[in-house]
């Protein structure tokens, strides 16, 4: 008999049990904490009632990775921002709001 009931999805990844404070705290030191914090800590009340309503952690581990990934990109948006590289030639905003109509 397999330890890992046949229906339950195996999670290809499990954050340490105190990744979500970690993250947490570095959200808070980040300069973008007015909006990230709160954006945050709706996520993961999110997550966790789905947890609760699931039994799942799959929600939470998904939470932590996505922060942990918007914080560890940021530097590197950054220095695309502050490059002043204008792609806006690109994509005309106007023009694709025109043809939804």
């Amino acid at each position: 008999m397999s330890a890992q009931p046949d229906h339950a999805p195996v999670t290809p990844y499990a954050p340490a049990p105190g990744a979500p404070a970690e993250l947490l705290a570095q959200l808070r030191a980040d300069k973008r904490a007015g909006t990230w914090v709160p954006a945050f800590e709706r996520e993961w009340a999110a997550a966790l009632e789905e947890s609760r309503r699931t039994f799942s952690l799959g929600a939470l581990y998904a939470v932590v990775q996505e922060w942990q990934g918007r914080l560890a990109s940021a530097p590197t948006v950054d220095a695309f921002v502050a490059s002043g590289y204008d792609d806006s030639a690109f994509i005309d905003m106007s023009e694709l709001r025109g043809r939804r109509r």
